[in-house]
């Protein structure tokens, strides 16, 4: 269950980014964290803090449960 999660959040992030063609850069400088932190999470290497998954829920106006793969509603 834990690899489908990270996996959704994944894809959630990558959804969010391209309807909004946000680069990488551009929102790791809006969460105030660094590109490689965002690429990190795009490849599945780091899974996002519960902090920085308040920021990108707050960022895209979606829930953490939408994030996370709990709801399919935005």
């Amino acid at each position: 269950m834990e690899n489908k999660i990270k996996i959704l959040v994944i894809e959630r992030i990558r959804y969010l980014m391209e309807i909004e063609h946000l680069s990488q850069y551009a929102l790791a400088k809006q969460l105030e964290t660094s590109q490689s932190t965002v690429c990190n999470w795009l490849n599945g290497k780091k899974e996002p803090s519960i902090e920085n998954l308040w920021k990108l829920a707050d960022r895209f106006d979606v829930s953490v449960d939408f994030l996370i793969g709990r709801s399919e509603t935005i």
